[in-house]
């Protein structure tokens, strides 16, 4: 039989992944395991912010940085719950690279009764030269059925 906790985590991916913010910019999930998370952003004429340079656009980079870490946190749950965006930080350290795609990895690194804390990085050629990092704060907004992680990252 399989792991009901697994399952949870595969329709993360088919559904939350799918959003029609990340489905409107071709956005697409690569991967997703308890408590991680992995997006991928082609670079297209619809993500770029200033169309003198082509660099993609802050708001397209935040909004993927919250799906991914909202992914992150969700991966990590036993259950599915309800959860939102409570704080999120952003901390730009490079404009992205005109015609390269954006990756996106997320993690949630803890979760508690009410509240679930995750960070991400956007990078283009190596996560340890990142384009972006987001460290977020989710609240639970029914605190029954959040259940514990599935597995602490």
């Amino acid at each position: 039989m399989s792991d009901p906790s697994e399952i949870w985590r595969q329709s993360l991916a088919m559904g939350m992944g799918r959003t029609p913010f990340v489905n409107g910019l071709d956005g697409e999930v690569v991967e997703v395991r308890a408590g991680w998370a992995k997006m991928r952003l082609p670079y297209s004429d619809k993500i770029v912010g200033n169309p003198d340079t082509g660099v993609a656009h802050g708001g397209v980079i935040t909004g993927f940085l919250d799906q991914c870490c909202g992914m992150a946190v969700g991966s990590a749950l036993r259950e599915p719950a309800s959860f939102a965006t409570l704080d999120l930080r952003i901390d730009y350290m490079k404009p992205a690279r005109p015609g390269a795609d954006l990756l996106f990895e997320g993690e949630c690194v803890k979760v508690t009764h009410e509240i679930a804390f995750a960070r991400a990085r956007a990078y283009q050629d190596s996560i340890d030269d990142p384009v972006a990092i987001a460290t977020g704060t989710f609240m639970f907004t029914s605190t029954g059925g959040a259940g514990m992680p599935a597995k602490m990252v």
